[in-house]
């Protein structure tokens, strides 16, 4: 059974780093409006296995750095955890949901309801674009 809780940006720091730029500097995950943001986790047995941050302006919300730990990818814990800011962002009043989604990962978020705009760009080597959802 999993929990889903509301965390410290400090808490889901090692999950980034581990998962999305492992070979970078730690403070490389850390994001300038980390303190504004609103953290999740998900918890296993007493561990973090998967994380979000979720950050609003006015009435459009952002989810940044959804991370799952290899050992425990492919179990669904994104995809609750998704579902769960999706409907976090509704109670808080959002009109819009959006993320800058991996290339690779379009498909998995199309699942959810969301949409790929024109903007791409590229940081660190990797193709990203951003995807936004009505709400």
């Amino acid at each position: 059974m999993i929990e889903i809780i509301t965390t410290t940006a400090e808490k889901i720091y090692p999950i980034r780093h581990k998962v999305m730029y492992p070979d970078l500097p730690f403070d490389y995950i850390k994001l300038p409006k980390d303190k504004e943001g609103t953290h999740f986790a998900v918890i296993k047995n007493e561990v973090i296995t998967t994380v979000v941050s979720l950050f609003f302006e006015g009435n459009i919300a952002q989810f940044r750095k959804l991370a799952t730990i290899e050992t425990e990818q492919n179990k669904g814990y994104a995809s609750s955890l998704l579902k769960h800011i999706i409907n976090y962002s509704k109670n808080m009043g959002c009109k819009k949901l959006w993320c800058n989604a991996r290339v690779n990962k379009i498909s998995y978020y199309k699942k959810f309801g969301m949409y790929k705009t024109n903007k791409t760009y590229t940081k660190s080597g990797i193709d990203f674009i951003i995807l936004e959802m009505n709400l």
